[in-house]
């Protein structure tokens, strides 16, 4: 998908996900820096705002380390379901950033936290099996793959990552929802990510696919929703929503989110999901409107 696909494919699962609750000021600003002093805590998504695929964005990594010094608490509240806990920390820490494990909620954190107060049950999983069970060592799961059987054989599906998903596993999937309804929990919401090369499809594009195609709907984990929102106040232990705020590159997940969350936000119009795009007519369609437009992280 190019921007404009995706922002349509967002557009079109509206029904989906939170309606938007208010409207922002679209103050337009150069960077992070531009918010330090009416901002205690900075709540900051990965992709489009520390970095884009593999690499740092120029920058971000000495403004955050900057804001940190200046006793700002910034905490990564990102849709990376796809990667192990420990996996994330060696990335940052790779690209030149210093966040403590408890400052990363991501996701896959928010998912596992929900799994633990359900039922028991046999999971079969959509994910990257090289990436291990760091984390979902505890859970009763199959990794799926082209095996149809596997399919029928659990009670529940758990989608992860799509890095190893394909289309006939999709097909899969589908047939066997059809032939019996089961829970489908979704880590990550996105329908796309920004990488070096282009967007990435994303595990929120499949299950919003199969949702239209088999009638499942499933439950979503992690932004826009309310759910990684509570977890990560839960583990800054309070904070001043009028003086924290979400930075991020996209309307539907980062902005919405964070205002249904109750706290400013920013959209980072030069990198990410609009990097090269004019961000006034998506606002505009969409509804979505940030409180802070920034150039950059």
């Amino acid at each position: 998908m190019n921007m404009s696909e995706a922002f349509v494919a967002y557009e079109a699962v509206r029904h989906r996900l939170p309606a938007v609750v208010r409207d922002g000021a679209c103050q337009r600003l150069p960077d992070l820096d531009a918010l330090a002093d009416s901002t205690d805590t900075f709540l900051l998504d990965a992709f489009g705002v520390l970095n884009i695929g593999e690499t740092a964005i120029e920058g971000a990594p000495a403004r955050v380390a900057g804001l940190q010094n200046a006793g700002k608490r910034v905490v990564v509240v990102s849709n990376a379901a796809g990667y192990p806990h420990s996996t994330l920390m060696e990335k940052y820490k790779r690209l030149g950033y210093d966040f403590a494990p408890e400052d990363v909620i991501t996701s896959r954190k928010t998912v596992l936290h929900a799994l633990s107060s359900e039922p028991k049950r046999r999971w079969g999983l959509v994910a990257q099996e090289s990436f291990g069970d760091e984390g979902i060592e505890h859970l009763d799961f199959a990794f799926l793959s082209d095996d149809a059987s596997d399919y029928d054989a659990v009670d529940g599906f758990l989608m992860l990552g799509s890095s190893n998903w394909t289309d006939e596993r999709q097909a899969l999937l589908e047939a066997s929802l059809t032939r019996t309804a089961r829970p489908v929990f979704v880590g990550n919401p996105d329908i796309v990510a920004p990488r070096e090369h282009g967007f990435s499809t994303e595990p929120g594009h499949f299950a919003h696919q199969l949702a239209d195609r088999t009638g499942t709907v499933p439950q979503f984990f992690g932004k826009p929703f309310m759910n990684i929102f509570e977890l990560a106040f839960e583990q800054l232990g309070g904070c001043d929503p009028a003086r924290t705020v979400m930075v991020g590159d996209s309307l539907h997940t980062d902005i919405l989110g964070g205002q249904i969350a109750g706290t400013k936000t920013a959209l980072i119009a030069g990198f990410g999901f609009f990097d090269g795009h004019d961000v006034s007519q998506p606002i505009a369609t969409s509804g979505i409107v940030p409180d802070f437009i920034l150039d950059r992280p």
